[in-house]
């Protein structure tokens, strides 16, 4: 008798632009078979202004759904408390949600002098108060116990080192590692494996060719990382044999800055 296999679920923040870490993250999940629930916020892209298309979110669920996996888009702003939950309950229109992954993010450049409070509270609102809600959220959907060994459900999500000069957005990642690794321990009762990746200097639309070229040169692997990189290793960690990593935060970033 063949056993009916559940569907993988999985939310996914972040994907508002097709040249984004998210939009990879998103298209690699989907080649894996998950389901997928899309977060983005659009004012925020529209503030950035980096490389884009209206429809992008539209255009990376259409590609993740031409590979044979369901896609709900679920717009909203993660500055706000209420809509993580939200998040997770639109999720759950799939099914049993058992993947997180978190590539969102507040990122203006200020630095101690010149940081305004609005700016402080806004990055440490969506880096960090929305990473412990988005987990809070997901676990509290999850089986309260598994039997010991048994894989409940995966997190990950994307930090990373960038500090000087851009002191509310490191500031705040640095809360988002503590924040996950937490849930390694806290939740392991309901087997979840979370991790944090770092993926290093990533041209996703803010480089110009001086940073590109010093952040070339600073990189042992010789090359700029990309967003498949961190999707490969976002889609290991989400695979049986990369269960047994968890509680840690990964430098995926070919040695920048080794020397």
């Amino acid at each position: 008798m063949n056993s009916i296999v559940p569907p993988q679920i999985a939310v996914v923040t972040g994907v508002g632009r097709r040249r984004s870490i998210g939009a990879s993250l998103a298209l690699g999940l989907a080649q894996d078979g998950w389901d997928l629930a899309l977060n983005y916020w659009r004012p925020y892209d529209d503030r950035l202004g980096y490389e884009r298309s209206a429809d992008d979110p539209e255009a990376v669920a259409d590609e993740c759904r031409a590979l044979g996996v369901r896609v709900e888009l679920v717009p909203g702003d993660l500055s706000d408390p209420d809509v993580p939950a939200a998040l997770l309950a639109a999720a759950r229109a799939l099914g049993p949600v058992t993947g997180l992954v978190m590539s969102h993010c507040e990122s203006v450049d200020s630095s101690i002098l010149d940081t305004e409070v609005s700016a402080w509270d806004r990055h440490f609102a969506v880096n960090a108060r929305a990473t412990w809600l988005l987990i809070k959220a997901f676990a509290e959907q999850l089986p309260a116990s598994v039997i010991p060994g048994t894989v409940g459900g995966r997190i990950v999500a994307l930090t990373s080192d960038h500090t000087v000069n851009n002191l509310p957005y490191g500031a705040s990642k640095g809360a988002l590692d503590r924040i996950v690794i937490a849930a390694a321990g806290e939740l392991a009762v309901r087997g979840v494996r979370a991790n944090v990746i770092n993926p290093g200097p990533i041209d996703t639309g803010w480089m110009d060719d001086t940073v590109r070229v010093w952040a070339t040169a600073e990189t042992a692997a010789g090359r700029l990382g990309t967003p498949h990189d961190t999707a490969n290793l976002v889609r290991f960690l989400f695979s049986e044999p990369g269960s047994w990593i968890n509680g840690q935060l990964l430098n995926s970033n070919g040695g920048f800055k080794l020397g």
